[in-house]
């Protein structure tokens, strides 16, 4: 008897380590045509992976519990299908324009509205109906706006359609002479090494840069990755004062997760302070 499911939905840590599997073994998906992600950045190279070898799309979703939850949903616009195939995982790989409902944009540290070209960063915020306006007991003025938009933490890009693009969680953001590294980037070339299965980059302080990138990799099954071959890879996409110390690559078993299936960049945080890792 085939599977009966259609459409799935998870975190990107758990579709990869399915994709992974899928492609070592043989099974009949049956109905399944979509995978829904959220959670966290699903990278484009997954992406692609699930639609060229099994036919599955990967619609990108983003929300908040504060959302109730949905914020955004990607889905390729009718005047977008005649795009060369590279561009159209580019624009899958964002979380995309915000559904019915919701307003959202993007400001900067002074407040003001960032422009819709894809590059210039800020927090996103948002507003609508069913979108949380308080914390109960707790007057979080941290959280909103004077004039009244909740404060996600999350930073993005928007492009000239409205498509969000979501480069890291505030706190996750590393600041090297004074300039920021989006931890989620470098964890999308990381991947893109070989024999690598989950990486994950998080801030250590240091007395030249003020913070350096840690990144954490753990290896596919009965593979080995070379450090060497993932600094290469970084070599490529970063400038050498943005790059980690070569001691800096950790191969580990297993990265922490929360419940959720997220990276628990907490613990790996404070297992670098404790010596931990």
């Amino acid at each position: 008897m085939r599977p009966a499911l259609s459409i799935a939905a998870g975190v990107p840590t758990i579709w990869n380590v399915l994709y992974q599997h899928l492609k070592k073994n043989s099974y009949d998906l049956g109905k399944l045509h979509t995978m829904i992600v959220g959670g966290s950045a699903a990278p484009q190279s997954m992406i692609e992976g699930f639609k060229n070898d099994f036919g599955i799309h990967i619609l990108h979703a983003w929300g908040m519990t504060e959302l109730s939850p949905v914020g955004t949903v990607c889905r390729l616009r009718t005047t977008m299908s005649d795009r060369k195939e590279l561009e159209k995982m580019q624009l899958l790989a964002k979380q995309g324009p915000a559904v019915a409902g919701v307003e959202l944009k993007g400001i900067d540290d002074q407040g003001k509205d960032i422009p819709k070209d894809g590059k210039t960063p800020g927090e996103l915020i948002v507003r609508g109906p069913w979108i949380t306006a308080s914390y109960y007991g707790n007057p979080s003025k941290e959280s909103f706006t004077e004039d009244g938009w909740f404060r996600t933490g999350d930073v993005i890009t928007i492009d000239e359609h409205g498509y969000i693009q979501i480069t890291d969680r505030k706190k996750d953001l590393i600041k090297t002479r004074g300039e920021w590294i989006s931890s989620v980037e470098m964890e999308s070339y990381v991947l893109k090494a070989p024999g690598v299965l989950e990486a994950a980059v998080v801030a250590k302080p240091d007395e030249i840069r003020g913070e350096v990138p840690v990144v954490f990799v753990v290896a596919k099954e009965r593979e080995k990755v070379d450090k060497k071959s993932v600094l290469d890879i970084l070599k490529e996409n970063f400038a050498n004062w943005q790059l980690p110390h070569s001691d800096d690559i950790r191969l580990i078993e297993a990265i922490p997760k929360t419940s959720v299936g997220k990276f628990d960049k907490k613990v790996l945080r404070s297992g670098i302070n404790s010596g931990k890792y």
